[in-house]
């Protein structure tokens, strides 16, 4: 394999980086932040320490030195800036007295409308810097900027029935009663590097727009994306409710766990990482978890599935964004009646896919982790020392960041590659002969998130999908694995996840139902009556939010 500056007359075959003078103005220079501030009270903080240097997968060749671009700095904030931020969102939820929590679900909505105006002025920044600091191409990252407003809106909108709904007084058995959902407190909320806007606002929006206050850190990439939007958060919601932290998480979130006064933690990335931070928390029974984990996602590819059909949807599902996504495909187990036709297919369509730098457009681009492509060319040759083969042309190579995708075949059990979540483009496949064989591996598995399952046989299949909804959260049917449309349920058994995450659910997961009951009787209903009719309780109201 390629490594480094090693045979690097091989880059023109892999991978070309651009010269400094190649690399786009508004994709360069026009992106490099220093960045000096951090959300906290509704106010923007200076930095004046220590900061942490902000690489680009994107590299620069320099005379055949190739080095990543540095695209600037952030803060490293360290104990006592937490500790202000926490103190600030347990100041404005204030027991759940504080204006936000109290506020009328109309009102919230206003200033979350805002807050979408706003954010939409600052698209261009946010879509480069989607593009440079995780080397998402230009047209996803363009994507997940509009998949995210538009979670926005849908999420508006689901509250807006929500309280409709709400919005009259029930009677059973002599006794009145208005049920709602009221906000659960104060939010720890830490998204993931490879969707650090769609995902990181999949939790942050819900658990505002519930009435909970919000101590939000970033992810190690995917930071300096975040810095055009705090003057949209600050002059959105009122001071404390939406505090933004940056550094290391055992420095942040994980001194604000061990004050036991976090409720909900909401988190997307790596359960090794959850697991400690919840371990942090000194009363488990009081914190409430909203947690989007690891997979190991299987296609199972029947000897009756169509065959063009089964490889370009596991095509895009294993090697989408360079196969980091949760939810994309990382072993393929294909029927050994047509694994040779399966596999000569998939090598060619691999073959022609598109390599480059992120704004170029193209399918595989340079990963942002800087110690991802040494992972993923020891799985590569972990596989092949026990037996497997990389079938694809310079599969496997590796230039600096970029890691050229690899087929690996025939894979099995002894390989790290079967158990571990690879999440870059490496694509293990496994010949089987009985079905048993890849729903064993579901059921041995740690994870349980997604299945793709391609075939045509309709009593087999159905007979497959009653078992298989009983493994994973979501069973596709002749399709890539993915987490949209967004209103559908998005979750995980055993470790690939805790709670539901989609429009509807994630309101519900991030509040609590709550209530307000009476007894028949004149009092009451003079004193009810005249609450309603004017207007004097946001939550004990009848009013329709149109």
């Amino acid at each position: 394999m390629t490594h480094n500056m090693e045979n690097q007359n091989k880059t023109n075959t892999i991978i070309k980086f651009p010269t400094a003078t190649e690399l786009p103005k508004e994709f360069s220079t026009d992106l490099i932040l220093e960045q000096k501030h951090y959300l906290v009270n509704g106010t923007l903080k200076e930095w004046k320490g220590l900061t942490e240097n902000v690489f680009s997968p994107v590299c620069i060749n320099n005379d055949g030195q190739i080095k990543r671009f540095r695209l600037g700095s952030y803060p490293l904030l360290g104990e006592k800036e937490s500790f202000e931020a926490h103190e600030a969102a347990l100041h404005a939820y204030n027991q759940g007295r504080g204006e936000w929590p109290t506020m009328s679900v109309k009102n919230r909505i206003s200033c979350m409308l805002k807050f979408v105006k706003l954010m939409k002025e600052q698209r261009a920044k946010v879509v480069a810097y989607l593009v440079m600091e995780i080397g998402k191409n230009l047209k996803d990252s363009e994507k997940e900027f509009d998949r995210t407003v538009e979670y926005i809106i849908d999420t508006i909108d689901a509250l807006k029935n929500l309280d409709r709904n709400a919005g009259r007084l029930q009677k059973e058995q002599g006794i009145y009663a208005q049920i709602r959902r009221g906000p659960l407190g104060v939010v720890a909320c830490m998204g993931p590097y490879n969707y650090p806007l769609n995902e990181t606002f999949a939790l942050l929006i819900p658990a505002l727009i519930m009435g909970n206050c919000v101590i939000f850190k970033p992810a190690k990439h995917g930071v300096l994306l975040i810095e055009p939007l705090l003057n949209a958060f600050k002059d959105s919601f009122p001071a404390g409710v939406i505090n933004v932290i940056y550094g290391h998480g055992k420095d942040t979130i994980g001194k604000l766990m061990e004050t036991g006064k976090i409720d909900v933690f909401g988190f997307i990335g790596g359960s090794k990482t959850a697991n400690i931070l919840k371990k942090s928390h000194p009363r488990p029974n009081r914190l409430r978890s909203v947690l989007g984990l690891e997979a190991k996602n299987p296609a199972i590819v029947l000897p009756n599935a169509d065959i063009d059909l089964a490889v370009d949807e596991c095509i895009m599902g294993s090697l989408s964004f360079n196969g980091q996504r949760c939810t994309a495909l990382k072993i393929l187990f294909v029927h050994h009646t047509i694994i040779n036709e399966f596999l000569e297919k998939f090598t060619s369509k691999m073959e022609k896919l598109s390599k480059g730098m992120p704004y170029e457009n193209v399918a595989i681009t340079p990963l942002p982790e800087f110690e991802k492509p040494e992972y993923l060319g020891e799985l590569i040759k972990d596989a092949i020392s026990k037996g497997a083969k990389v079938l694809n042309q310079n599969g496997g190579e590796i230039v600096e960041s970029f890691v050229n995708p690899a087929l690996l075949y025939p894979v099995n059990a002894t390989m790290r590659v079967y158990h571990e979540e690879q999440f870059g483009p490496v694509v293990p496949v496994v010949a089987f002969n009985e079905i048993e064989e890849p729903i064993s591996y579901m059921v041995e598995s740690n994870y349980g998130q997604q299945i793709s399952l391609f075939g045509k046989d309709s009593n087999q299949m159905s007979e497959l999908i009653d078992q298989l909804v009983n493994q994973v959260g979501r069973v596709n049917i002749n399709s890539q694995c993915q987490r949209g449309p967004d209103v559908y349920p998005f979750n995980g058994r055993k470790d690939s996840a805790e709670g539901t995450l989609s429009v509807g659910d994630a309101l519900r997961v991030f509040s609590i139902r709550t209530m307000v009951a009476f007894k028949e009787g004149e009092i009451n209903q003079k004193l009810t009556t005249d609450i309603l009719e004017n207007r004097k309780s946001n939550f004990l109201s009848t009013d329709y939010i149109l």
